[in-house]
């Protein structure tokens, strides 16, 4: 009985983990029409699974649906994304104030370990690589600060953001700027100025969206 509860829910959320992945891809793009027939004929499955895939990522902000007109991959705006970066910005600054006041030597010794990643791969311009270590030191803060709800959170806005079209490390001199950035926040815990980490995090994101602005007024120009 038990085995027959599990298999569903495992089902679902691996259709659901499937279509995550092809709209942060933007194989379905922001404001596409999700085809449910096509989808169940594509996967082998039911409607069923598919559904409650789709109330996942809908809880997540990936997804909208609409009443009699079925299911659509959100469309993030310009507003949508200055709303989402105060709200992160709070969010962000808090773990690092928190993270600041709680952290092991060991904790500060690994962060400082993923900074040098950072540096490492600014130093030869490796976006990705750089992507990766920014992911990894954030992670880190949000580990020490140890707050499981400010931690839900900061995850499911980080989705919403994914649907943007843009990177902020595209930016040009954004990499440089945002190493800048993560060595005053890492002097900052490393010091003990919970204060310095809190405002040192915050201007950390503001900056990222405001290289979103850049990119977006850019590309709008361009066009």
């Amino acid at each position: 009985m038990t085995a027959s509860r599990i298999a569903p829910m495992a089902l679902y959320q691996e259709v659901a983990e499937r279509l995550r992945e092809r709209i942060f891809a933007h194989e379905l793009k922001p404001g596409a029409w999700i085809d449910e027939q096509a989808l169940t004929e594509h996967y082998g499955i039911s409607r069923t699974p598919l559904r409650e895939a789709l109330k996942v990522l809908a809880s997540e902000g990936l997804v909208t649906l609409k009443p009699r007109r079925g299911c659509y991959v959100t469309e993030i705006s310009e507003r949508d994304l200055d709303e989402i970066f105060t709200v992160m910005g709070l969010l962000e600054g808090q773990c690092a104030r928190d993270a600041t006041t709680r952290a092991s030597a060991a904790d500060l010794k690994q962060l400082e370990k993923i900074h040098a990643d950072l540096e490492r791969a600014a130093a030869t311009s490796d976006i990705n690589g750089y992507f990766e270590a920014n992911q990894a030191f954030h992670q880190q803060v949000q580990r020490i600060a140890d707050n499981h709800w400010l931690q839900h959170v900061i995850d499911d806005l980080r989705k919403v953001i994914k649907l943007s079209r843009h990177h902020s490390l595209f930016s040009d001199g954004r990499l440089e700027q945002s190493l800048t950035e993560h060595r005053l926040i890492l002097k900052a815990m490393l010091t003990r100025s919970a204060d310095g980490a809190d405002l040192a995090m915050r201007e950390h994101i503001a900056s990222g969206r405001r290289a979103l602005a850049r990119i977006a007024a850019s590309r709008t120009e361009a066009a």
